[in-house]
């Protein structure tokens, strides 16, 4: 049955691996989704490019199967709320609306000389200092500078005039816009290592710094309020876009984290925890990323965030790299088929580490291999690798805080692993709370479009009706768990400055 009444939020859910669209009722559940999966580029070792046209063309593709396959009248869709892979960044042509280049990845690694001469010429403390960011080649900065030269080199006659820059959540609002719209929120212009956090604003010095001309630069606009309308050609009729997140920004907002105190983590290519910091902007002590948890037209929210690289995407490399397993969904039965790894530790620094460690230079390693070590330990190795990185970030937020952690709510994929969260809940001894809905990221972009425009009024009313699936306390493994934790930090600093 068909309705031309208001009564559905459509999210974008536009990720590393693949892109998303997720309907949601007045009563903030899933009413119906697709999913496309996104083709990953390696051009070079340490490289990853997606393309920007596919992501366009996937998520116009996802919005129009959503609809269509669940007999959703357009009319019937209030707003659009709208969540992105962070750092991941392209330049295009505002005439022709072609990319010059494919779009780099958050994961690459080919800037990381550019970051390590800056570091080398003293200008990490003054990025560090404006942006409460660590110089790193995975933020937006030295990818789009690298575009830019290369634009330059290899396209001359390209006019600069003509030339927008963004990530992923600008390209495609400008795309749903018919190209009338080029912005940006707070939370994903904090992530670019351009943005002064203080002024939330770009920084002409480190605009200067990295030589891009701020003509190039998209508009910063609360995360919450009104971006644009989707182009009426697109759909039929004219959708409002009120907001817009970056994912791990948007979970934080799905899972009620709004007062300092609160931190989530999301379990998806890479790991990110993420902690509550309130209205004012606070520094790290221990190599945690000061960054914007969201904003409206009246006010800020800040967060600390540990950043951790790959966590899911060890599981989709035994998958697809070394072929150990055919489904992500296999290695919770592999790794309980074991009592433990037989003295395997897995780093997973398959693009160098982040949080706590900002090595750009580590690379991935299994240590302790035996004749006796089967395919069951170097899957438990791998997830307990995940579990034992956060563990690593979750000690700098107590570092960092006056209350230890004491509840960890998660989300994302690798979540639906019940040996990997129970292990988490061993190795860190505190409780691990998994919602029932666990997209949360879509799910936070949901709730910021639908408050923003009055179709829900009371953002505590919707965080108390989301459902908890599971709690995970820590259990009989948690000796040997937080036992192990120490001689797996040692192969972490023996796969560290490997290149």
């Amino acid at each position: 049955m068909t309705t031309n009444t208001p009564q559905y939020i459509l999210a974008l859910d536009l990720g590393t691996t693949g892109n998303r669209a997720i309907v949601f009722d007045s009563q903030g559940g899933v009413v119906a989704q697709t999913y496309q999966e996104l083709t990953q580029y390696y051009p070079h070792p340490g490289w990853l490019e997606h393309d920007p046209q596919e992501i366009w063309q996937d998520t116009h593709t996802c919005i129009q199967t959503v609809i269509k396959d669940n007999n959703i009248s357009p009319s019937a869709i209030a707003a659009i709320g709208l969540t992105v892979q962070r750092e991941t960044c392209l330049l295009w042509d505002k005439t022709t609306g072609e990319p010059l280049h494919k779009a780099i990845v958050w994961q690459d690694r080919r800037t990381a000389e550019m970051c390590q001469k800056l570091t080398k010429e003293g200008k990490a403390d003054q990025i560090e200092s404006s942006t409460g960011l660590v110089l790193d080649a995975y933020f937006s900065a030295t990818k789009l500078a690298w575009l830019l030269d290369w634009v330059k080199k290899e396209k001359p006659e390209v006019d600069l005039d003509n030339v927008l820059a963004g990530t992923i959540d600008t390209w495609i609002l400008w795309k749903l816009t018919g190209g009338k719209v080029h912005a940006t929120d707070h939370s994903n212009a904090s992530r670019t290592m351009l943005m002064n956090l203080e002024t939330r604003d770009w920084d002409s010095s480190l605009l200067d710094l990295f030589g891009i001309p701020a003509s190039l630069m998209p508009k910063i606009l609360p995360s919450m309020g009104v971006f644009g309308t989707t182009e009426p050609d697109l759909l039929g009729v004219e959708i409002p876009i009120t907001a817009i997140f970056g994912d791990q920004q948007a979970a934080l907002f799905a899972h009620g984290c709004d007062r300092p105190g609160l931190l989530k983590c999301t379990y998806g290519t890479g790991c990110f925890l993420v902690a509550q910091r309130g209205t004012q902007v606070t520094k790290s002590q221990h190599k945690l990323l000061a960054t914007v948890a969201w904003t409206t037209d009246r006010s800020a929210n800040y967060a600390l965030e540990g950043a951790i690289f790959t966590t899911g995407a060890c599981i989709q490399w035994l998958r697809d790299g070394l072929k150990l397993i055919n489904t992500a969904a296999e290695t919770e039965s592999l790794a309980s088929q074991v009592k433990d790894t037989n003295g395997v530790y897995f780093v997973p620094a398959l693009s160098g580490l982040g949080a706590p460690h900002w090595d750009m230079n580590a690379r991935g390693a299994f240590l302790g291999i035996t004749g006796g070590v089967k395919r069951e330990h170097m899957v438990r190795s791998v997830l307990e690798a995940i579990a034992y990185q956060v563990k690593e970030v979750v000690e700098a937020v107590n570092q960092d805080s006056d209350r230890p952690v004491s509840l960890l709510k998660v989300d994302g994929g690798a979540s639906q692993n019940n040996f990997l969260m129970q292990f988490q809940a061993d190795a860190l001894g505190v409780a691990i709370e998994r919602p029932v809905i666990l997209d949360a990221t879509a799910q936070g972009a949901a709730f910021g479009a639908g408050l923003a425009i009055g179709f829900w009024d009371d953002y505590s009313k919707l965080i108390a009706s989301r459902q908890v699936d599971r709690v995970f306390e820590p259990g009989e493994g948690k000796i040997q768990a937080q036992d192990n934790f120490s001689r797996w930090q040692k192969a972490v600093e023996r796969a560290k400055n490997w290149i």
